[in-house]
């Protein structure tokens, strides 16, 4: 809950509110969200699940529109997440990546995703791709970096696809995308046949 300065009202934060503030910005592209340094205003019960649905008090918001405004004004400190605007930062949680790059398409030596909600990015040194296999299982969980430090999930039909178009390079298997490589998993621990 946002604390009130002397002669204030206590705010309560709300997704109402924050999509009216956001709707208000009125910017061409994304919002200048590192010039703003809102007072945190505490968090907000809002969720975004590994498969890129965002709930909003445990119910999921239905409003594609809204769910992308939302995330015009997601911002990431370290692990933690947050909406902001200019009066006001919120946390929100994060169950994994708050995006999911749900295709790719290649043209040339470059790899372009497209996420959930519209966003696009090419992989590449602005927009690398990294893998953190799960110590337990080794299963694999890919992601691209889209923008301001937040990442996509790649879903696996996508990662099934930037398999096939993997080669091995210097001791790794992995991808190469406008120049720049990278390694999916040691080549010495692929199976004898790929």
């Amino acid at each position: 809950m946002a604390k009130a300065m002397a002669g204030q009202k206590t705010v309560t934060p709300s997704a109402e509110g924050l999509a009216s503030s956001a709707r208000a910005l009125k910017t061409k592209g994304l919002p200048p969200l590192e010039q703003w340094n809102p007072p945190f205003c505490g968090d907000l019960d809002m969720q975004i699940k590994r498969d890129g649905t965002w709930f909003y008090q445990g119910t999921p918001i239905g409003r594609p529109e809204l769910v992308k405004l939302f995330s015009t004004i997601l911002w990431r400190e370290g692990d933690k997440y947050f909406l902001v605007t200019p009066v006001e930062k919120v946390g929100i949680t994060v169950e994994d990546a708050p995006f999911v790059a749900v295709d790719f398409e290649r043209d040339g030596d470059a790899l372009r995703f497209e996420t959930n909600l519209d966003d696009y990015a090419t992989a590449g040194p602005d927009h690398p791709i990294r893998v953190v296999r799960d110590p337990k299982t080794g299963e694999p969980a890919p992601y691209i970096l889209i923008r301001r430090n937040l990442e996509a999930l790649i879903d696996r039909k996508s990662f099934y696809r930037l398999v096939d178009l993997g080669v091995h390079h210097e001791g790794w298997f992995g991808l190469w995308s406008r120049g720049t490589f990278f390694g999916i998993i040691p080549s010495d621990e692929l199976p004898a046949d790929t």
